[in-house]
């Protein structure tokens, strides 16, 4: 099994409050702590390619365990966070009034209440990219600071 630790990430809360939305998962009796979905599904967002299916399959999984069982929270999760076209235009389907005042507003959630599929695709993909933009300058001057250290160890 593999344990990420990381003392600061960017696009999530501070620990404090992660902490109090944390889940409690029980694994042959033994209880782990972990990021709420919303919450891992941020801390996701970064330039590794590999996140972004994650992050897909994650809500997906969310969305078909729980469409039956709409909550405002839920909803709110679904309509900001959903990266499956099919799945978005099922919820703003299902959910109109609720995407129309999403706050903030989601260019792929907007175009998918006008039905089209090519632009929701495109609104999406855009969203990508400017997250793995903000990832890589977030920690662009942390990489710096790291391999000036790893120079200075080697003198």
């Amino acid at each position: 099994m593999r344990v990420d630790v990381m003392t600061q990430m960017r696009g999530v809360d501070p620990f404090p409050l992660l902490w109090e939305r944390r889940t409690t998962i029980a694994i042959d009796l033994i209880e782990a702590d972990l990021l709420s979905l919303p919450d891992l599904v941020n801390a996701k967002k970064t330039q590794r390619s590999k996140d972004w299916p994650m992050i897909q399959r994650l809500i997906e999984a969310h969305w078909f365990q729980h469409r039956h069982e709409p909550t405002p929270e839920r909803i709110n999760f679904w309509l900001q966070e959903c990266r499956t076209v099919e799945i978005l235009f099922d919820l703003v389907g299902r959910f109109p009034g609720e995407a129309s005042s999403l706050h903030p507003p989601r260019a792929a959630v907007s175009t998918a209440l006008r039905e089209n599929r090519e632009i929701v695709e495109k609104a999406l993909d855009e969203e990508r990219l400017l997250e793995i933009a903000a990832d890589q300058a977030y920690w662009a001057p942390l990489r710096k600071e790291i391999e000036h250290l790893r120079r200075m160890s080697k003198r």
